[in-house]
């Protein structure tokens, strides 16, 4: 079993930035690669990144790439996704999901609540 929690989204202005937390605790969460999606009012969820857990691999959608930045840190148990550049076409709910595979593609089998981001122009 593992939990994930998002934290730290908000309002921010267009080119600002926001950097939004995901807290992973469970037994097997040291075996997880960690990917962040979102979705925005009558969208589709849509990949954003994807770290492994231990091996710091990272991928972006393209759409993300030069603006977005994720990192982990295994001794807080925490996958952060930096966010910069922020356009109002980034407003969404932000999501964090655990996968044991490893591939950006998953399948995700753990999902967190989300956080809300609201970029305005």
């Amino acid at each position: 079993q593992v939990e994930l929690v998002e934290s730290g989204g908000g309002l921010v202005q267009a080119g600002g930035s926001l950097r939004l937390s995901c807290a992973a605790s469970g037994r097997t969460v040291s075996t997880r690669a960690i990917g962040w999606f979102r979705q925005a009012p009558g969208k589709e969820r849509e990949f954003v990144a994807y770290i492994t857990w231990s091996g710091g691999n990272t991928y972006y959608a393209d759409s993300m790439k030069g603006r977005f930045t994720i990192s982990r840190d295994n001794a807080k148990n925490t996958v952060d996704l930096q966010m910069s550049s922020l356009e109002p076409e980034d407003t969404a709910v932000y999501y964090c999901a655990a996968t044991r595979y490893p591939s950006w593609s998953g399948p995700y089998d753990y999902w967190g609540q989300g956080t809300q981001v609201t970029v305005s122009s």
